[in-house]
């Protein structure tokens, strides 16, 4: 009989990985310690439950590296894609969504599968036998943690991320506010008001920038962010808005608050001089989740200084702000392209703790892992997808392309791809380019899972 497979973590990597895997008839022990165990961020006992934001980011696969990712994923039957699809709300051409259904669909379709089976206990020491995933994601429990840098003889590296509050929509003033997405994208009227703003004037924006500039914030210990000597870094992809305005005060009118491809009904001929957006965050459109919008100021204060934006006066919040410590291995060091331990090839590791950032790369590295140790335990092993892929690009990326001493948290984008010379228009023609990508991408994305199909 095959040998069970253990995943560490039942998060998105962690749900994907034992999908993938039970797809392929291995059966499998998801070790998911919540909820007797619990987190800074988590509020349930579910599966892939979402926690900073509900959004996978864009849906185009032609145009965009994350969305050609989405396109991976749908084709070789990733669950985490396809609930996402299932579970769909407007967000003009992004991919968000509802995110309690969502994580309640997921741990229903992976509990209903009869060769996956979920245990409770955390797991605080590396393993040292048997067939193993580690997919424990941003909040690795601390033990464990200390175990794998025990072993691996070099610290967890780590950085700092933040969440974005959610405001209750019925306390939003729709006569200052109003419904559109960015140049009005996307192929509905829901789509292409998906999006909910609240303008700002200079003064107003100047004020605000002042105010959050004052704010109290979260104080660190030494050895942190914000902290001297050597702090730990914050993730460019979800810095805190304090942080971003402290370099430089039109940081964020040129981020998420640019005030572009918008007009205001209220006031057409009016050009707002920033914009704060606001996204559905849940299929009733009673929760709206502030876009961009990650803080490490104290409660009272982001409940004064989101006050002030206009439309936000009377603002009830469902969830404030927060941060919390992230940490990762050094990928370059420790792992082979196919996911496993060097020092222990029995042990694969998938996720956020590989150094890939945001859901869809947490999913897709727990897609990958899945299948690959899957197919060694059936005696079909399962190649590293082609280098020109999305996710042969970021397992590269993460397993030897970037360099271990400067190595940090990296979302998909097509400067990890193999450059293509010869597109009509030359390097300039961007759209052009990304398409190339995209199609070379979908090719070689197809034929690894076909040569899969083939040997099963």
């Amino acid at each position: 009989m095959t040998d069970t497979l253990h995943i560490i973590g039942g998060g998105m990597a962690g749900a994907e990985a034992a999908w993938q895997a039970a797809q392929m008839d291995v059966p499998v022990v998801i070790h998911e310690m919540r909820p007797k165990v619990k987190t800074f961020a988590h509020r349930t006992g579910n599966l892939a439950e979402m926690v900073c934001s509900n959004s996978f980011r864009s849906d185009d696969d032609e145009a965009n590296a994350v969305g050609l990712l989405h396109w991976e994923m749908r084709t070789a039957g990733g669950i985490i894609i396809t609930s996402a699809d299932q579970h769909a709300l407007p967000a003009g051409s992004a991919l968000a969504v509802d995110r309690d259904p969502f994580s309640k669909t997921i741990t229903k379709r992976l509990l209903n599968h009869p060769l996956i089976t979920l245990d409770g206990n955390e797991i605080t020491e590396l393993p040292s036998d048997g067939n193993w995933i580690i997919a424990t994601g941003p909040l690795t429990s601390s033990a464990l943690g200390q175990s794998i840098a025990a072993h691996t003889g070099a610290d967890a590296l780590a950085f700092f991320d933040a969440i974005a509050p959610i405001v209750y929509a019925e306390s939003i003033d729709m006569d200052t506010c109003w419904m559109q997405s960015r140049y009005d994208k996307g192929d509905t009227e829901e789509e292409r008001k998906a999006y909910l703003n609240c303008p700002m004037d200079k003064p107003q924006y100047e004020g605000f920038i002042d105010a959050l500039l004052a704010a109290d914030k979260t104080e660190f210990h030494e050895g942190e962010a914000g902290s001297s000597p050597n702090p730990t870094p914050y993730f460019d992809g979800c810095l805190p808005i304090e942080v971003m305005a402290m370099r430089g005060r039109e940081t964020l009118r040129f981020g998420p608050m640019k005030p572009v491809g918008l007009t205001n009904p209220h006031r057409p001929d009016d050009k707002p001089y920033a914009v704060v957006q606001l996204r559905r965050d849940n299929a009733l459109g009673t929760l709206y989740n502030i876009v961009g919008f990650q803080t490490k100021m104290k409660y009272g204060a982001q409940t004064e200084v989101f006050k002030m934006i206009p439309g936000l006066e009377n603002a009830s919040f469902a969830r404030l702000g927060g941060i919390h410590r992230n940490t990762f291995i050094n990928s370059p060091t420790l792992l082979d392209h196919q996911l496993r331990l060097k020092s222990r090839p029995n042990i694969r590791f998938a996720g956020q703790i590989t150094g890939v950032e945001g859901y869809v790369e947490s999913a897709a590295m727990g897609l990958l892992a899945g299948r690959m140790a899957a197919g060694e335990m059936l005696g079909r092993p399962v190649a590293t997808p082609p280098l020109d892929t999305a996710m042969g690009a970021l397992v590269n990326h993460i397993t030897g392309g970037a360099a271990a001493k400067t190595f940090q948290p990296m979302n998909v984008n097509f400067g990890l791809f193999r450059p293509i010379e010869d597109v009509k228009g030359g390097r300039k023609n961007r759209k052009t380019r990304y398409k190339a990508y995209t199609d070379r991408a979908k090719a070689a994305w197809q034929e690894w899972l076909d040569a899969q199909n083939t040997s099963a």
